[in-house]
């Protein structure tokens, strides 16, 4: 059978029905006990998940971010026999440059949405872009996956493939935190395309080689001391995605609290993000019914064979303070053609959210020579 390549317009209206079943589900919420004085130390404190839920319930507005996503072009179309739900938004400036924008877990389309008029409607047409913001296949309207195999390199090809049904000839790929797995991979696979890829985080690790040890600064030792320690105390997330994801469904999947609490583990203490940004995130997951799905792309990707010859597309990297700390030393051994690389003292790991007018500008001036 033939692929259905038509692109059709999406616009998104949550039956009544689905909010008024998750209201009375957060009335019903089963508590659990928790140490005195525990903090964080065990995981996601009851306390915090209490007042999201609490708002959530009563407080939380998910009409008003729908109607704010809403504002936006949204369009789905079928890709290698998965959905794919995207924003496409051009700029009035017709010779802008094509962006593809890609999110990751738990993140999701929200947390590209203060950057898309400061890229797409600036007065000077050389800093002007067309922006395309998908969902990962298996998150949120991209609905959920029915195939095994979507890791970072199937999607990669996939979004090479919107791209070019769009009509692009050029463009540039941009991602954060899963996005920046996927990004150089469409950068790797569409070379005659991308004019360039621009991340948040460049995630190069050691390799057990001596002579890479030798050549690393005393900021990389440092930064390989918070990687140790994130990977011994935050990782478990990670491990349980990319090993039994299907175990962990029963409990997101009925309960908003459950996926709440599992997915605030990343938007906790350490970022500095609203309330309404934590649940409007959640909220992707929960009236999609992708919880279970985007858990599932750590296990695809846990599961594939990962190329071994770097990338060689022009590479950016803009990193943020309170995120993941990026190694040139091992960045540059798995991207050849790294041209940019900037550190900032603000931000945190939703900087198109939190600071969207900085990582704009440095958008643009990574990808203002490539135009």
């Amino acid at each position: 059978m033939s692929e259905n390549t038509e692109i059709r317009p999406f616009r998104i209206d949550v039956p009544q029905a689905v909010l008024d079943d998750l209201r009375d589900r957060l009335g019903r919420t089963l508590w659990p006990d928790e140490l005195p004085d525990a903090g964080w130390d065990y995981g996601v404190p009851v306390a915090y998940v209490k007042e999201l839920a609490e708002y959530w319930r009563d407080g939380y507005d998910w009409r008003a971010h729908e109607a704010a996503i809403n504002r936006y072009p949204q369009f789905t179309t079928e890709i290698d026999g998965q959905n794919i739900h995207f924003l496409h938004v051009r700029s009035r400036h017709e010779n802008a440059l094509p962006l593809v924008l890609t999110h990751g877990w738990p993140g999701s389309i929200v947390e590209y949405l203060r950057i898309i008029d400061l890229l797409t409607d600036p007065e000077d047409p050389a800093q002007a872009f067309h922006v395309v913001v998908p969902s990962l296949p298996g998150f949120g309207f991209s609905g959920p996956t029915t195939q095994k195999g979507w890791n970072r390199y199937r999607t990669a090809r996939a979004w090479a493939e919107l791209m070019r049904r769009l009509g692009y000839d050029r463009y540039g790929a941009v991602g954060n935190d899963g996005g920046s797995f996927v990004s150089p991979e469409v950068g790797r696979i569409d070379p005659e395309h991308v004019v360039g890829v621009h991340v948040t985080q460049i995630f190069s690790f050691p390799s057990g080689d001596p002579a890479e040890f030798a050549r690393m600064t005393p900021e990389e030792h440092k930064a390989l001391e918070v990687l140790q320690w994130f990977n011994e105390n935050k990782m478990s997330f990670n491990i349980l995605h990319s090993q039994q994801p299907q175990t962990l469904s029963y409990a997101i999947v009925d309960s908003p609290v459950g996926l709440l609490g599992w997915n605030s583990q990343l938007f906790g203490d350490t970022v500095d993000v609203s309330a309404d940004f934590v649940l409007t995130n959640t909220m992707l997951y929960w009236v999609t019914g992708t919880a279970t799905s985007a858990t599932r792309f750590y296990y695809e990707d846990a599961h594939a064979e990962h190329p071994k010859e770097p990338t060689t597309v022009p590479m950016g990297l803009a990193m943020f303070a309170g995120d993941f700390v990026s190694m040139r030393t091992f960045a540059e051994r798995d991207h050849t053609n790294l041209v940019h690389w900037r550190s900032y003292d603000r931000g945190g790991h939703y900087a198109a959210h939190i600071v969207p007018d900085v990582l704009a500008a440095d958008l643009r001036d990574f990808y203002g020579p490539l135009r």
